[in-house]
């Protein structure tokens, strides 16, 4: 895309990404819910990984400028993945457990979360790099 964009084209993009990613953050959490039951937040610790996976993909996309800073970080990395991951939810899940008594399960969630993610987002600049070259 060339040229400048419009401020409305910009929010019309972190529209549609918003709606977007709430809406596969919605069907993956009741997939995974289905699957394997409310036990553990599985759910939200798998959008995180994922939303973290693709934030790396997309911030070296953009930095090796294959993709378009002003189109895809707002469309993508705003709209989307805002809407797709899931940290307030993460940290609810993490001080209920917590309230609960469940301090091993609040202990593991917050650990695989932060761990897991900060993966991601490392295997997902790699995925990127590796390929660039």
């Amino acid at each position: 895309m060339s040229g400048a964009i419009s401020n409305f084209t910009l929010y019309a993009f972190v529209a549609i990404g918003g709606a977007c990613g709430a809406s596969l953050r919605f069907y993956i959490s009741q997939l995974v819910l289905n699957w394997l039951g409310k036990g553990f937040p599985f759910a939200t610790l798998m959008v995180n990984i994922t939303g973290s996976l693709v934030m790396g993909l997309l911030y070296q996309l953009i930095e090796n400028e294959i993709l378009d800073i002003s189109v895809h970080r707002t469309l993508i990395g705003i709209g989307f993945l805002g809407a797709f991951t899931t940290f307030s939810t993460f940290s609810l899940d993490s001080l209920l457990l917590l309230q609960q008594g469940e301090v091993v399960k609040a202990t593991l969630n917050i650990f695989l979360n932060v761990v897991l993610c900060i993966g991601a987002a490392a295997l997902g600049m790699f995925i990127v790099s590796s390929l660039a070259k």
